[in-house]
């Protein structure tokens, strides 16, 4: 030791930290991208190199003590340390020499992380030659140039043809343990800043950034047969022919061509061949509309004519609903990979003008594909995500939809996101739209690896996508592909991009197309010849031209035929539709009175629950005997019933395992046992189908986007979302009015999706109060002014023509018959219900088993049933309201005496309107004056739907009055006193029956 330790002391500081710095890193005893000297271990004594000298002394008791890295260092210093004389002195020598060596080694390794960490910052990724891609024209001054590099590093020019050894950290040498470091700075080069730019440093684990440096700084990896070469052109050829066949024969029209950037489509299939080459059967894609035909063409593979169908705007669809434009349509199709020999399942899913909306709804379509297959892993089914450079940094969207990629109840196991990065963002300027140096950023947060490529060096694109696949099928992880590229025309084919870029699209004007570019390659090293080549274009050219003949012939256009989510043998039987019917939607008592005895019991022996839960599970058990049950436990049965009867039932969103009122308690903690849980749900029957329930992170957008998609995957599961209030409901808006709303009118998608809103004014304030129920009525498609005919299947038919349906119920049993129908219905709607909080313990607001059993069902409304109906001539006053407002009528009813004079009426479906049930209500009190009573505000709430629909019933003979809040801004007040002021009023003139006396209607 005393013979090393001078050389130590004379060790300078940045070298002594970049050695800690190192050794700290590859243990991953930080997961930080970089140290700093306040990490580094240290002895009392708080020097860096009394740390170091610790480490010698440990590798010189036992040099399998300590990473491998020091090792290597120790032999390389012993190897090269002075010699001793006979007498054990140490020979004369400089007394810099050994301390040179050794900070030469640490510099060499410094150097190497250097580009590892930084290297993709001085990557030629921009095509065109104008812009960084970091947005950043700085060059790190440790990697300016091979001078500047020395001498930051302390080394000379004479170090250049230096032999170093390689630290265990790097690929570079391949088989080689040491290279001059000339050699060393050349293959850094090579690796990290020509055409690709990896980021991946940051990633804390250790095993996966040697997997990446292994696959790309390993000598000659890049290289590909002459085969592959003539497969990546023909893929290429049929990008760009694809889009100039559309050019020339649809110039005027919009079509969101994908000129300049044509290698997506050989780099989306080089995923799908590396994907299915590694037993992924199954793919989900999802993307906006750039590029979006020539993906259906060339990579799903959809008919041509079927495509070219689309631009003639004279064929009208023979099927239901708006349609869409072409470039948001979606399509399904089983083929087998050529390359691989293998079937493969591809659908690209529908989306929207809004982007990233259907990032995860393709993350839940395609948990759903895995959850039916068994597919745990996703070694079966995966993801690809296309995104643009300024919706994947801008839209908040990508950012929720990563966070769901490693929770466990939403997790698929890894998605390959492909960015088209055109740099500019309709017409804004990067630089204007994003603070980021990348627009990949955001990426990082779940440590995804993300390589950036240079879009017009097709090889470097292909073999970046190849190791993606790989990446994503060997660690389950997400991984980005930053397409680095440029668009050759404006947002669309009609717009103008020289108002706002004329300096970008002067150099676009002039760059010479990735396909030319790569031809000459290929024909001048001898791959193909220049008539190969050619034939190749006049092949394909003849294949659009014959199918462009066809799509003439096609009278009609199936709308059908771009199903992204076909449900093979759900709408027949036998080869025949179903019937639009739906039987009765109760169960049979010992059905539930067996869910009642799970529902209040704990399945698990040792099981030690809260004993506030066990005061919960025996009021249940109480209410079982006496076959009653409350909201808690009629969904209990709703949900148990259908678990019987085999179909998934699947409950999302934030607190929903407690449920957020503390009602559901549908997992049970062991008091004792740290994450010991118990579903009971899961306990019922021994051939049930599961039940997953399910804590979301507090995301509204992803979630409901996830069980949106997930709910589009089979028709035969109940699918949940739960907002912790109603009016969470906002920051999802654009999945409800984007896909929800809409889905079926615009591609022919059913979709059984609930939503579970918490509804009522409490006197807590405008928050939470309001789940804004006249949002959903305005979207609703039955039509206020035309009276129906009520035919004998007239509930199911107007279910079936309504694009979704819309409840508020005011009893337990409406709400466990609702859920059933949803799953009884032959077809699927979106199914909206404004569930209660008050009502929820509200003694009054019970059901009994009779409501519940066999042959009863959902009661679209729920007429008057009490003293009024004896003598319905002598009822002055019948009042119809929807939900909670019931109790607060009931009991005012009773406190004044006028049940005979007062009748009530409640409407648990609202939308569809149930037309023939209120023109008998109307009826059957010919003499009543008719009021709609609600407690939400005058222009929230129910009375603008209801109020036209009331009059085409009555022919706009009677009037129907308004009873509730006057108009206001917000939807609640925040002052309790102000709440029952109000509450107070309108009871008031509910059942004053004067109120209208003399007024015009």
């Amino acid at each position: 030791m005393s013979q090393l330790r001078p050389l130590l002391s004379r060790l300078g500081a940045q070298a002594v930290r970049l050695l800690a710095t190192r050794d700290i890193l590859e243990r991953s005893w930080h997961s930080r991208s970089s140290g700093s000297p306040a990490a580094f271990p240290s002895s009392p004594g708080g020097g860096s190199s009394s740390y170091m000298e610790a480490m010698y002394l440990a590798w010189l008791a036992n040099p399998q003590s300590v990473h491998k890295s020091w090792d290597s260092f120790f032999q390389k210093a012993s190897q090269e340390a002075p010699r001793a004389t006979p007498e054990g002195r140490p020979m004369p020598s400089s007394p810099t020499t050994n301390s040179k060596l050794v900070e030469d080694h640490l510099a060499v390794q410094s150097l190497i992380r250097a580009y590892q960490i930084r290297g993709h910052h001085v990557a030629q990724l921009d095509p065109l030659g104008i812009l960084d891609a970091d947005l950043d024209s700085f060059v790190p001054f440790d990697l300016i140039t091979t001078m500047d590099k020395l001498a930051f590093y302390d080394l000379r020019e004479t170090d250049l043809d230096k032999e170093f050894q390689l630290p265990t950290t790097t690929f570079i040498g391949g088989s080689e343990s040491t290279l001059s470091l000339r050699e060393i700075i050349r293959r850094l080069e090579s690796t990290y800043c020509q055409h690709i730019g990896l980021e991946f440093m940051f990633i804390n684990d250790v095993e996966q950034c040697q997997w990446i440096r292994q696959k790309f700084e390993t000598p000659g990896v890049m290289q590909f047969s002459n085969e592959e070469k003539r497969t990546l052109l023909a893929r290429l050829v049929r990008s760009m022919r694809f889009e100039d066949f559309l050019a020339r024969k649809w110039s005027s029209e919009k079509r969101f061509g994908l000129e300049g950037c044509e290698v997506m489509i050989p780099a989306l299939k080089t995923i799908i061949d590396k994907s299915s080459e590694m037993g992924i059967e199954n793919i989900i894609l999802g993307m906006p509309h750039r590029g979006r035909l020539n993906v259906l063409a060339n990579v799903i593979r959809k008919d041509l004519e079927q495509i070219f169908c689309q631009f003639d705007p004279k064929l009208e669809a023979a099927d239901e609903g708006s349609g869409d434009v072409k470039y948001h349509l979606g399509m399904y199709h089983e083929r087998i990979n050529r390359v691989t020999n293998r079937n493969i399942t591809l659908s690209l899913v529908a989306n929207p003008s809004h982007l990233e909306a259907v990032d995860p709804v393709v993350q839940g379509k395609t948990k759903a594909e895995q959850f039916y297959r068994g597919d745990a892993q996703g070694r079966k089914v995966m993801s690809i995500l296309v995104h643009g450079d300024a919706a994947f940094a801008g839209q908040g969207v990508v950012y929720e939809t990563f966070h769901l990629s490693d929770l466990p109840s939403y997790t698929t196991n890894g998605t390959v996101h492909v960015v088209v990065n055109n740099q500019i963002g309709f017409t804004t300027d990067p630089r204007m739209a994003r603070s980021s140096p990348y627009p990949t950023d955001v990426a990082r947060v779940v440590n995804a690896p993300i390589f950036h490529v240079n879009a017009d060096d097709p090889e470097a694109v292909i073999y970046v996508c190849s190791v993606a696949a790989e990446w994503r099928n060997t660690f389950n992880k997400d991984v980005v592909v930053d397409l680095v590229c440029y668009r050759r025309r404006g947002h669309n084919e009609m717009d103008e991009p020289m108002f706002t870029q004329p300096l970008m699209y002067k150099q676009i004007h002039r760059q010479v197309p990735v396909l030319k570019k790569y031809a000459d390659k290929l024909i001048s090293e001898g791959t193909v010849t220049l008539q190969e080549f050619e034939e190749e274009i006049a092949k394909y050219d003849r294949i659009c031209e014959e199918a462009y003949g066809r799509s003439k012939d096609k009278k009609i256009l199936h709308i059908k035929h771009w199903l992204d989510s076909p449900w093979p043998g759900f709408f027949t039987v036998d080869g025949e539709p179903k019937s639009m019917t739906c039987p009765p939607t109760g169960v049979p008592e010992d059905v539930l009175t067996h869910i009642g005895t799970v529902a209040s019991s704990v399945p698990l022996e040792d099981f030690k629950i809260h004993t506030g839960l066990s005061r919960i599970l025996r009021s249940r058990a109480e209410m079982a005997q006496k076959q009653t049950v409350d909201w808690a436990l009629a969904e209990y049965m709703a949900f148990g019933s259908l678990l019987k009867e085999g179909i998934h039932v699947r409950l999302s969103g934030q607190d929903v395992e407690r449920g957020t009122f503390s009602h559901r308690h549908h997992v049970l903690h062991d008091q004792e046992v740290d994450r010991r849980t118990c579903v009971p749900m899961n306990h019922l029957w021994p051939k049930q189908a599961p039940y997953t329930v399910c804590n979301s992170s507090l995301s509204e957008y992803g979630v409901l986007g996830f069980e949106l998609g997930y709910a589009m995957a089979s028709p035969n599961a109940l699918v949940l979302w739960e907002a912790q209030f109603g009016d969470f409901h906002n920051t999802a808006q654009c999945i409800i009015d984007q896909f929800i709303s809409t889905g079926q009118a615009k591609w022919v998608r059913h979709n059984g999706i609930v939503l579970l809103l918490p509804h009522g004014m409490e006197g807590m304030g405008p928050e939470h109060s309001s789940a804004r129920p006249e949002r959903f009525l305005q979207m609703s498609n039955d039509d206020s002014d035309t009276y129906p005919v009520f035919t004998e299947d007239f509930e199911v038919s107007q279910l079936y023509d309504c694009n979704w349906i819309v409840v508020n119920c005011s009893t337990p049993a409406s709400y466990f018959h609702v859920l059933r129908r949803q799953i009884l219905l032959p077809f699927r709607k979106p199914l909206i219900i404004f569930t209660p909080k008050s009502l929820l313990r509200h003694p009054e607001a019970k059901s009994s088993f009779d409501q519940m059993v066999s042959g009863t069902s959902f009661q679209r409304v729920i007429p008057e049933d009490g003293v009024a109906v004896q003598a319905p001539g002598q009822v002055r006053r019948l009042i119809f309201c929807t939900g909670k407002v019931y109790y607060d009528l009931v009991k005012e009813r009773s406190s004044q005496g006028l049940e005979g004079q007062v009748a009530l009426t409640r409407l648990e479906q609202i939308s569809p309107f149930p037309f023939d049930l209120i023109a008998q209500e109307a009826e059957r009190f010919p003499s009543a004056e008719l009021v709609w009573c609600q407690e939400e505000h005058k222009n929230m709430g129910y009375y603008d739907y209801i109020s036209p629909r009331f009059m085409t019933i009555l022919g706009r003979t009677r009037p129907i009055w308004y009873v509730g809040r006057e108009p206001a801004a917000a939807p609640a007040t925040g002052n309790r006193n102000a709440h029952l002021v109000s509450l107070r009023k309108f009871l008031d003139t509910a059942f004053d029956l004067r109120a209208f006396e003399g007024k015009m209607f």
